[in-house]
């Protein structure tokens, strides 16, 4: 398989779902003439055109109202956010409309549309640009909620994402654009609501999804090295639906958990995570669950102050050391 980008994987599933189907198309600010602010679109404009790379105003609410006005009538846009800490100027056109309309109308109205873009911290971008939000959608029904960590999840599930009737809140850390990995040539898709062991461990599960899943292998890497601890990483990869068959599973092997996040800890989606593991799990546990999230601080722009607010390789060592003990 072909080593690309997380960019590059998301710039292969657009350009063959846009050949594969003429009603998919792109529009979100720069995402044509200037290649898209992370590069993800670069090229799109030249090969499809400006009847299907639109760059539009600088208007969220529009972008959002145009891309649900467009699926109604049995088109499959792809909305692209700058960032998703602006999508929450699009919120009622997300929550009250996207997310409401199949329901509203009997199910005689699908609405098969993508909001997609940047998420997350750690890039120096400050607390009005470092949101983590995907608890606030995951809350919503009606919206599923995608995180993919690594290139080829990205490409399979962006895949998969344009060919729902739903609508698709997919959320790219910005901290991801550059990874790298083996990524599938062809059509290749990823379905959502199945979680994935990253790595194989007998001694604890750690539960991630999106780039905090890179930190967890990491730490896991150094645990083993040191400590002889082994632990299994689940990639939760979407968040609604939610795969807690696999994280049950896990944890019938290993019975000990943490829960790793980017969101702030306070109502967090690893909050929902340990709620059902205790619900349906309290018995195969040997310790509390614990849970790795960010701090309940608006993010700081000091590179310093930032990476004390995130969570870390440390903190999820210190974290698993401590269901250990």
């Amino acid at each position: 398989m072909a080593v690309i980008t997380y960019r590059e994987a998301l710039r292969q599933a657009l350009t063959e779902e846009m050949k594969r189907d003429p009603g998919v198309f792109i529009l979100g600010e720069e995402v044509g003439r200037y290649q898209g602010t992370f590069r993800v679109t670069e090229g799109l404009l030249q090969r499809f055109g400006e009847m299907r790379v639109v760059d539009t105003p600088i208007s969220e609410s529009g972008i959002a109202g145009m891309a649900i006005g467009a699926a109604m009538i049995g088109l499959r846009p792809v909305a692209e956010f700058m960032t998703f800490s602006f999508a929450l100027i699009a919120a009622d056109q997300l929550v009250n409309h996207a997310a409401k309309i199949l329901y509203m109308f009997g199910g005689q109205i699908a609405v098969p549309v993508v909001f997609r873009g940047p998420a997350g911290g750690g890039a120096q971008l400050s607390a009005q640009h470092s949101h983590s939000l995907e608890s606030w959608y995951a809350h919503i029904p009606g919206l599923k909620v995608v995180t993919p960590a690594t290139p080829a999840d990205a490409k399979g599930m962006l895949k998969t994402a344009i060919r729902d009737n739903n609508p698709v809140i997919f959320m790219e850390h910005a901290k991801l654009y550059s990874t790298r990995g083996e990524v599938p040539e062809g059509d290749y898709t990823v379905p959502f609501g199945v979680a994935d062991v990253k790595r194989e461990g007998r001694d604890v599960t750690i539960i991630a999804y999106s780039q905090p899943v890179l930190l967890a292998l990491h730490a896991a890497e150094k645990l083993a090295e040191t400590e002889g601890i082994e632990c299994e990483v689940v990639d939760l990869r979407s968040l609604q639906p939610l795969d807690m068959d696999t994280v049950l599973r896990s944890i019938r092997k290993t019975h000990r958990a943490v829960v790793v996040h980017e969101d702030h800890r306070n109502v967090g989606f690893g909050a929902e995570v340990v709620a059902r593991i205790q619900e349906f799990a309290f018995d195969e546990l040997d310790a509390p669950v614990l849970r790795v999230a960010s701090a309940d601080v608006p993010i700081p722009y000091a590179r310093n102050l930032e990476r004390a607010a995130f969570p870390s390789e440390e903190d999820i060592i210190r974290a698993v050391k401590r269901v250990l003990a």
